[in-house]
């Protein structure tokens, strides 16, 4: 079952799709999915379904001005991984309110800024997060910032229009010193080619994190298609499984 399920933060409209598998049972385990720079939730639909055949619900949302053909509110000028972490806050606060939900087995993925997001909130507020899920994550942002600051290039990224917001919320912090705050065993599966965010930064978070997998992709570049995408479900999938046992 799909129905579509809204959030309110600030006024503004996160929009979002809840997927409920078929399986009698009272409460669910729940993934909720957090998509990429200039995307939306559609970008994650093909695996929710995934998750639901295997007995596990999940969430899509887009981001508030998080991307392109989004239907939550603003554009991506007033987006940043801080108001994009605020999103995130009020989901989980959301999903943890609703009746067919465990509460205790809410699990975050995120693909590339998604993962960078997913990541920072699961170190701030690790008592609710069951597990962590991240897709080639972004930790290259903040580099990518410093070197963005004071240039032409200062309010666009690869061609996308964003605003001072992002660098400015970017340089405010260091992630690497906050995805430590969470402790129990995180799942990272990388891209060995890709040149958006190098796998050294995956290797980075590596040596940050307590307890971490991480899957090197071979020959993936900044996303994971055919072959690679479903051995990527296939990793996800396994990892939740063990955690839901």
């Amino acid at each position: 079952m799909i129905k579509e399920l809204n959030f309110e933060r600030d006024g503004l409209t996160i929009a979002g799709k809840l997927y409920l598998p078929d399986a009698h049972a009272d409460t669910h385990p729940i993934v909720i999915m957090c998509h990429g720079f200039t995307a939306n939730m559609n970008s994650n639909a093909e695996e929710a379904k995934w998750y639901n055949d295997h007995g596990i619900a999940a969430y899509i949302f887009d981001f508030i001005g998080g991307g392109y053909k989004i239907k939550s509110s603003l554009t991506m000028r007033e987006m940043s991984v801080l108001t994009e972490a605020k999103d995130l806050q009020t989901v989980i606060t959301g999903i943890k309110a609703l009746d067919c939900v465990d509460e205790t087995k809410i699990f975050l993925q995120g693909k590339s800024q998604g993962g960078f997001v997913s990541a920072y909130i699961a170190g701030k507020q690790p008592d609710d997060v069951a597990g962590l899920i991240l897709y080639y994550p972004a930790f290259v942002i903040q580099d990518d910032a410093k070197q963005r600051v004071g240039t032409i290039y200062e309010t666009s990224i690869m061609g996308h229009e964003v605003g001072l917001i992002y660098n400015e919320d970017a340089l405010s912090f260091d992630i690497f010193d906050v995805i430590g705050g969470y402790t129990d065993k995180v799942l990272i599966i990388h891209g060995d080619v890709d040149d958006i965010v190098p796998f050294r930064y995956a290797q980075q978070a590596f040596d940050v994190y307590h307890d971490v997998d991480l899957i090197c992709m071979k020959n993936a570049a900044h996303g994971f298609y055919h072959q690679q995408k479903l051995a990527a479900f296939d990793y996800a999938l396994s990892y939740i499984k063990q955690k839901n046992s």
